[in-house]
């Protein structure tokens, strides 16, 4: 395991289909990619930037993103994330996140994430069940 420290990063890329527009997602109307899709994407290459780094019982969780999505990308053009880790706050830690399509930059965003012990996070959660 890694010290966690600003600088980790990673870059995940992915292929535009049918199921990750606007109009499948219910975010809009047309056949682009969609801002859902794009957060996933995003979410994705900071959880890949930590991956191996986290303390054996820890994850990390999607508490805050803040995004621009600056261009539209058709289907079957490729997407890629770049997710830099930029500050560690005690458990809350800070990407930098930016996403290009093949033709120009088309997204950028800050996402916050923060530690959390998974197996409690995951009885936490679960206890809504029994008491809803």
């Amino acid at each position: 395991m890694e010290t966690l420290a600003a600088g980790l990063s990673a870059e995940i890329e992915t292929r535009v289909t049918e199921t990750d527009t606007a109009a499948k997602w219910g975010s809009g109307l047309v056949p682009v990619y969609s801002t859902p899709a794009l957060v996933g994407l995003m979410e994705a290459a900071a959880v890949q930037a930590l991956n191996g780094r986290l303390p054996e019982g820890q994850t990390s969780v999607g508490v805050h993103i803040d995004l621009q999505h600056q261009a539209a990308t058709p289907v079957g053009m490729r997407v890629r994330a770049r997710a830099e880790l930029i500050a560690v706050e005690g458990r809350k830690l800070t990407f930098k996140i930016e996403a290009w399509d093949e033709a120009e930059k088309v997204g950028e965003a800050v996402h916050e994430r923060v530690l959390v012990d998974e197996s409690r996070f995951i009885a936490r959660t679960r206890s809504k069940i029994q008491s809803g």
